[in-house]
């Protein structure tokens, strides 16, 4: 599990290889991941939009923004969570997601909250020790 907070936001993110999406002789490789936003802070905030950053395992970075997340822009009360599953798919068995969501306050401010790095791997990473 990978987990940042960013002003009372608690962003946690779960990936998982899907093997029975995965097809490694075709060079397509997927994860689903699963992010948990808890609101640690005093007042509701609402998500208003994402974006990610995805590299694959030889670099080739690729930027996802869009309006909310999985079609919603949930508001969040203090002491409440939120949790949304989607995936990604990668041509390469290893990849690195990164990014972050643009919050709004009770009062019309804008925030970005940091989602926290996390790795994609799969079972044909090829490991080494440095």
């Amino acid at each position: 599990m990978y987990e940042a907070v960013t002003r009372g936001i608690r962003i946690r993110v779960e990936p998982q290889y899907v093997d029975d999406q995965s097809s490694p002789d075709e060079n397509h490789f997927f994860w689903s991941y699963t992010v948990t936003i808890s609101n640690e802070g005093e007042a509701s905030v609402q998500l208003r939009s994402r974006l990610w950053r995805i590299t694959n395992a030889v670099g080739l970075t690729q930027e996802v923004r869009g309006p909310g997340v999985v079609g919603l822009t949930p508001t969040i009360a203090p002491g409440e969570s939120f949790s949304y599953t989607s995936g990604c798919p990668l041509d390469t068995p290893s990849g690195i997601m990164v990014g972050s969501y643009q919050m709004e306050d009770g009062k019309g401010k804008l925030f970005d909250v940091a989602i926290p790095a996390f790795s994609l791997d799969s079972p044909f990473t090829q490991r080494s020790l440095n």
